[in-house]
């Protein structure tokens, strides 16, 4: 028997070993559906059983109220591990539904798998732990709570507090549709909200004495139209009128808010795509005679790819092969499946490169290459992948036509599938932690390619330092820049 496989079947039966309690917990959290920096209950029960298991916890990390990190082991390679469980909100849906179900109107679901991708993340640290004291080795294990990926970048905040200093590796993964490596077309993002404002007066008898933020945000939003035909052509600008200053016409509008989306394929592009929208909105406010300000949302850097831990990660799922999904399995999937049609099908299949046939839960492992999917979101791990070499793994959990953020994917969350994918996936990062800690040249080497990745460029962090994560700021305090 071979070194790798020793170490998979080592990991396998370590992981079926804490099975059940942690597919236990991967179900509470899916109930509890928290959402950005409020995964208060989400954060603890994780907590509870990482410090049964021997785990040292530092709460509030990075200053932020619902992070933390557990750690565990001797002195040694730093083997970092991402969690997530945060919820979506306006996603609620009945577990096993095969139509849309929501559990409560307007509710919060886990439409990304947060809910696995946390407690996968936790028990490939603890199997990666029980390991090394197993067999007297050195190194630590560390397994990072992070909040709010959706919309809040927690990561970024972390990473600005230097809470990644003297990791060696960083290891995730993603629920998906397919087995491989999550390689996609990551954009940087600024997220902003401009907000202007005026002076009321009445439409009728004296709009001359107005100045109307309504107006501001309506020419903001013509100009960045025009701007788009001068920007680089991969990159994405949104927008949503977040306050329209009222719903009375008579009125001029004296407050009005938008909130601003500025994507790139890297944050060097996003951050002077980015000013020169808030120069256009300066342009706003100039002609309406408004006030303007600026607030901060959430900023994250595009993901740096690592080809020596993906090797790495790829050989452990091949001595593992796919989830051991059942006929049940498949008859499940295949229920979902029939929910799609075959755009849905097509989009799924095409974003992450799989096989053209593929239905139900896919079993194949995607090929290693270096073209990613058109999957083109962002991610907070972007801003982790700067500082630490990382690599994530793509999960099967859901029936092939499962896109992210959709009804369907909160629906087949706590399936046997789900929970299987998400054991799956803890091994896969486990066996990879441990082949890589036994590897410090490796891990040199995997340090050296995120050198030359970035062209020895030093992260900058888009969130600029005056700026507090939203659940740090005083109420009626914005951040503004």
């Amino acid at each position: 028997m071979s070194t790798e496989t020793k170490i998979t079947q080592w990991v396998g039966e370590a992981v079926d070993r804490h099975a059940g309690e942690f597919t236990r917990l991967s179900d509470e959290i899916w109930n509890l559906a928290e959402t950005r920096f409020a995964e208060h209950g989400s954060m603890q029960a994780q907590i509870e059983v990482l410090e049964r298991h021997g785990f040292r916890i530092t709460r509030e990390l990075g200053g932020l109220p619902t992070a933390f990190l557990a750690e565990a082991g001797s002195p040694g390679p730093v083997v970092a591990f991402l969690g997530e469980y945060d919820a979506l909100s306006g996603m609620s849906q009945a577990a096993g539904a095969y139509c849309e179900q929501p559990l409560a109107a307007g509710g919060a679901g886990h439409g990304c798998g947060h809910h696995a991708l946390g407690v996968g993340a936790m028990l490939a640290a603890l199997v990666a732990y029980e390991h090394l004291a197993s067999h007297g080795l050195p190194g630590t294990v560390r397994y990072y709570g992070c909040p709010a990926e959706e919309g809040g970048a927690g990561k970024t905040y972390l990473v600005r507090a230097g809470a990644f200093q003297g990791c060696d590796v960083a290891l995730t993964w993603h629920p998906g549709p397919f087995n491989g490596i999550f390689k996609y077309r990551s954009l940087a993002v600024i997220q902003a909200y401009f907000r202007f404002s005026g002076r009321a007066a009445h439409a009728a008898a004296s709009p001359h004495l107005g100045r109307s933020a309504l107006d501001a945000v309506e020419l903001m939003n013509v100009g960045v139209n025009f701007l788009r035909e001068h920007m680089p052509v991969e990159a994405r600008i949104h927008y949503a009128i977040t306050d329209t200053g009222g719903s009375a016409p008579n009125v001029v509008q004296k407050d009005a808010d938008v909130l601003y989306v500025v994507r790139s394929p890297d944050i060097v592009q996003a951050a002077p795509l980015f000013e020169r929208v808030k120069e256009v909105a300066r342009g706003a406010a100039l002609m309406t005679e408004t006030e303007l300000s600026i607030e901060i949302d959430r900023a994250c850097s595009n993901v740096i790819r690592n080809s020596v831990i993906e090797e790495s990660m790829i050989e452990q799922l091949k001595q593992l092969g796919p989830p051991p999904f059942d006929a049940q399995d498949q008859a499940d999937a295949a229920s979902f499946g029939a929910t799609f049609d075959n755009g849905e099908i097509t989009e799924c299949i095409e974003a992450f490169r799989g096989p053209r046939q593929a239905r139900g839960l896919d079993v194949s492992i995607l090929p290693l290459r270096d073209e990613p999917g058109t999957l083109t979101g962002s991610s907070d791990v972007g801003d982790v992948s700067w500082v630490v070499p990382t690599t994530q793994y793509l999960g099967a959990c859901y029936a092939v036509g499962t896109n992210f953020h959709t009804w369907q994917l909160v629906a087949q969350g706590k399936l046997p599938a789900a929970h299987k994918g998400l054991l799956h996936a803890a091994k896969v990062m486990a066996a990879t932690a441990i082949d890589l800690s036994a590897d410090p040249a490796r891990l040199a080497c995997a340090r050296a390619e995120l050198q030359e990745r970035t062209a020895g460029q030093a992260y900058v962090c888009p969130i600029p330092p005056e700026v507090r994560a939203p659940p740090l700021r005083r109420p009626g305090v914005p951040a503004r820049t």
